[in-house]
């Protein structure tokens, strides 16, 4: 069976303490809003990952630990010190360790590394913003044989903000729906008025 990798870019982190060092730089509540969004999309889309490999750093622990907890995934999450600034070859060498039985695995991590491995495996050019997801089916049957030169399919892609401007089009939709509905019933009332 073909494996899935799971990439999410940590959420949105709080620069508020300018003495905190990078490392220890938190979400701001946006970010912790986004996490869960994302969590979200991957309990509907069957997705929940069985495994993730995350950064130690606080911005990127607390994006796995929320995403960890709306899917209800038990502890599954393991801290790659390299995945702080972690490059290509860091995440292809954890990968490659992998036990075999699992299909769905997700990495939380950092730009610009996570976005250049991104790049390697389905040869786009896609950014990966703060919080974005990327869901890639690999060619591949066992992690043992992950290498650079592994290719996958980019088969989903969210962003939170763009999920953002979908729902408020949806809601805006559903208020011209809303609207034109009462203006129809009005003007058939007031057709049976006259009648």
């Amino acid at each position: 069976m073909a494996k899935t990798l799971l990439l999410m870019r940590h959420a949105k982190s709080s620069w508020h303490d300018k003495k905190l060092p990078d490392f220890q730089r938190p979400l701001k509540k946006r970010g912790a809003e986004d996490s869960a969004a994302i969590a979200e999309i991957l309990r509907e889309n069957e997705l929940i990952p069985q495994i993730i490999l995350s950064s130690p750093a606080l911005r990127a622990s607390q994006t796995a630990e929320i995403v960890a907890k709306v899917c209800n995934l038990d502890q599954k999450i393991t801290y790659v010190n390299s995945f702080y600034m972690g490059e290509v070859h860091e995440f292809v060498e954890q990968l490659s360790k992998l036990d075999d039985s699992l299909e769905r695995v997700m990495i939380v991590a950092h730009n610009p590394g996570l976005e250049a491995f991104m790049q390697l495996l389905d040869g786009k050019l896609e950014a990966l913003p703060t919080a974005a997801l990327a869901y890639i089916s690999l060619d591949l049957h066992k992690w043992s044989d992950f290498s650079k030169d592994t290719t996958g399919e980019l088969i989903g892609y969210w962003d939170p903000e763009n999920i953002e401007e979908k729902a408020k089009e949806q809601d805006m939709g559903k208020d011209k729906k809303d609207k034109k509905d009462k203006k129809e019933k009005k003007e058939k009332k007031e057709k049976k008025d006259k009648k």
